[in-house]
């Protein structure tokens, strides 16, 4: 018998889902198809302001297209930049054959209308899948970008032959980025989804019921042990700073109860990453005429 206010000896250990590894075969696969195209691909970075966060991930982004051959096409702006100056910028790329895909690093400054700065971008050219459009093909079951953070995760379910068909998956969080098109990819592949959030009654007793659990609020820790039901698949979007020290929003000691756990960093992360080149490529072959883009 366990000592006294101690939890018994766990019966499972989380096996890691390795996102490096994985994005690596992707990268290979977005170096082939930029090849196979036939014609030059380009995604253009947008950063406006100085935030120290944003510019080492779009740092990220260009030396990964760099490394499958698709052009980086930056542009920084200063933080004092208007909405219309950034919204012009927005057109002539709109307009430039040299550019395949656009994405505008977010968050933006506090005077900038993010919806209305992504609204601008062509739906043709909307890689990072943020586009009512783009939601608007995914809610319909018909999928044209998928914002790359929840597409990257069920690349990564998929490789490791997590069930989903009628599995139990609970979504903590419900950002546009995120949480929604997370629900809805999960829901395609006829998992039972539950959408959490701050207004959710007992949080931890919804959460023990899943099967796969995925957390994305951005507050370190919040998923805990007693949360997660022995043999879950536990899916960690958190990249919180604490101490010095990267850590996501699942505590470390769930992966003494969860059946496969994604690592922070090294998990969801490069499959992020990953995602958008995919994207990006496929924009490529959009813009071709090798895949027909849906209008309207």
């Amino acid at each position: 018998m366990p000592a006294a206010g101690r939890l018994p000896s766990p019966a499972v250990a989380a096996t890691l889902m390795d996102g490096k590894a994985l994005a690596a075969r992707v990268r290979a696969e977005v170096a082939y198809g930029v090849a196979e195209l036939g014609r030059p691909v380009g995604l253009a970075t947008v950063l406006v302001g100085e935030d120290q966060a944003s510019a080492l991930y779009v740092r990220r982004k260009q030396e990964a297209c760099e490394e499958v051959g698709i052009e980086p096409i930056h542009h920084e702006l200063s933080g004092a930049t208007s909405e219309e100056e950034l919204l012009a910028l927005v057109g002539r790329l709109n307009a430039d054959e040299r550019v395949t895909g656009i994405l505008v690093q977010l968050p933006l400054p506090e005077h900038m209308d993010e919806g209305r700065v992504i609204r601008a971008i062509e739906p043709i050219k909307d890689v990072d899948g943020f586009h009512p459009v783009s939601a608007g093909h995914l809610l319909q079951g018909e999928p044209t970008f998928v914002a790359a953070t929840p597409a990257g995760i069920m690349e990564l379910l998929a490789a490791y032959e997590i069930p989903l068909e009628g599995a139990r998956a609970v979504v903590v969080g419900r950002s546009n980025i995120v949480g929604k098109p997370m629900a809805l990819l999960l829901l395609a592949e006829n998992a039972t989804v539950t959408m959490c959030h701050s207004r959710t009654r007992d949080l931890p007793g919804v959460v023990r019921e899943a099967d796969v659990v995925v957390a994305a609020v951005g507050r370190a820790g919040m998923v805990t042990r007693e949360m997660v039901k022995e043999g879950a698949t536990v899916v960690d979007v958190g990249i919180n700073r604490v101490d010095g020290k990267v850590v996501g929003d699942v505590a470390e000691d769930v992966r003494e109860v969860a059946g496969h756990l994604t690592p922070v960093p090294g998990g969801v992360g490069p499959m992020t990453i990953a995602s958008l080149l995919r994207n990006t490529v496929r924009a490529g072959e959009y813009q071709a005429g090798r895949l027909a883009f849906p209008r309207g």
